[in-house]
């Protein structure tokens, strides 16, 4: 998407001119680091927001091709947040009631990670099929009894599903649509594989929260997108799809729900589409103001997060993380923040234990490490669980240790 001035948008292809914030250079947010490797500098890439001014596609350069990023051994598993699993039940529960899901039918999801929403259809007797490219997580789905199918998702792999499945009732996708550097490609897959009153869902952070709360640390490289509903409805309609209801979600800082079928079929729109564009037009999603302005409350953020660290340094208070959340990544990249302030990280995700934090070089350890050496505060990097990680810590925080998050601002609890 490079243009002789400027880059061009991956949807509509006009020049890109406006920018949402210019994050500098960081590594791969998902790129874990061996200790054996701890000399060995991080490649870094440009990590640009940019807004289309025709489309309102909010978007990141293609720096890195999709390959080095969703490798055979990628290290995000969906089911290490309880809260996320939790999310997903209520969602099946509510699909199979509104759509009068059974065993006739088929649901597909795609990128379905480990099976963690999969497995609660197949616990129905719904038949699925799940659609994900990271073999590492594609077999510890299978071992849910979640079929899987091992490939990228786009027109060519969609074609190749209607000759071998049944035409499914329901497609799914959380937090994937904003993960593909062809959104054209991917959106006609769904167009391909949708017949008769099919429904597609997708989720995805809206793009409102992360402006309205300076959300700047969900911006890396594997997000090639940030998408409000207003450019989601302009990329859908090119494909031929219809937006005909819309949620909005407390997950991940404030999310989407959004319902699309085929242009003819017969779902009559709901209320949540014209409060949310209401929304969106009110933020002046459609005009170059509604993007101004970020780059200095990103810079507020992080200068506050660093007052606080470097204040706790000076008093010989220590501070650890919690979560080797990729936006985390993005978080102490930006702010330049290593082991000098944060001791160390811990994460319930054992790949990504014994492993050093991209660029900022912080070790992860096991959750345990919290207890074997408790500090005076926890950084608690993926804000968005921030109730739940404080839940799980109740016996460190009855013997001190306080909770901390920084977006939008320094919070300590």
């Amino acid at each position: 998407m490079t243009g002789a001035s400027h880059p061009t948008c991956r949807h509509c292809g006009a020049n890109l001119e406006v920018t949402l914030v210019d994050l500098g250079l960081s590594p791969l947010a998902n790129s874990y680091v061996d200790p054996a490797q701890a000399d060995t500098p991080d490649p870094v890439y440009p990590l640009h927001a940019r807004v289309c001014t025709q489309c309102w596609l909010v978007q990141v350069d293609d720096a890195v091709p999709a390959e080095e990023i969703f490798s055979t051994d990628y290290a995000y598993f969906s089911s290490f947040s309880d809260s996320w699993l939790a999310h997903c039940r209520d969602y099946v529960e509510q699909m199979s009631r509104r759509f009068d899901l059974g065993s006739d039918d088929l649901v597909i999801e795609i990128a379905s990670n480990d099976g963690y929403l999969l497995q609660y259809f197949v616990e129905k007797g719904i038949p699925v099929l799940g659609i994900e490219p990271s073999g590492n997580v594609a077999a510890a789905a299978e071992k849910r009894g979640v079929r899987t199918l091992v490939d990228y998702f786009g027109e060519a792999l969609a074609q190749k599903v209607t000759k071998t499945e049944k035409p499914p009732a329901l497609i799914a996708s959380a937090n994937v649509l904003a993960h593909v550097p062809d959104i054209n490609n991917f959106v006609a897959g769904i167009a391909t594989l949708l017949k008769g009153d099919a429904v597609y869902t997708v989720e995805f952070p809206h793009l409102l929260n992360l402006i309205k709360s300076v959300q700047f640390d969900t911006i890396y490289h594997e997000h090639y997108s940030y998408l409000s509903l207003l450019a989601v409805e302009e990329i859908f309609a090119k494909a031929g799809l219809r937006v005909f209801d819309v949620e909005e979600l407390s997950t991940h800082g404030g999310s989407l729900r959004v319902y699309a079928c085929l242009e003819g079929a017969s779902h009559p729109e709901g209320t949540g589409v014209a409060k949310v564009r209401a929304n969106e037009t009110a933020a002046q999603f459609d005009r170059p103001e509604g993007y101004m302005n970020f780059t200095g409350q990103v810079e507020t953020l992080r200068d506050g997060l660093l007052a606080f660290l470097r204040e706790a340094q000076t008093k010989g208070e220590t501070v650890a993380a919690y979560g080797a959340a990729a936006k985390g990544n993005t978080l102490l990249n930006y702010a330049g923040i290593g082991p000098d302030l944060i001791c160390y990280c811990v994460d319930r995700n054992p790949a990504k234990q014994n492993t050093l934090l991209p660029g900022s070089r912080i070790p992860v350890h096991g959750v345990e490490a919290l207890r074997e050496t408790p500090p005076d505060y926890v950084l608690i990097l993926p804000w968005n669980i921030r109730d739940e990680v404080i839940n799980q810590m109740a016996d460190l925080r009855a013997q001190g240790t306080r909770f901390v998050t920084a977006v939008p601002e320094v919070r300590i609890s």
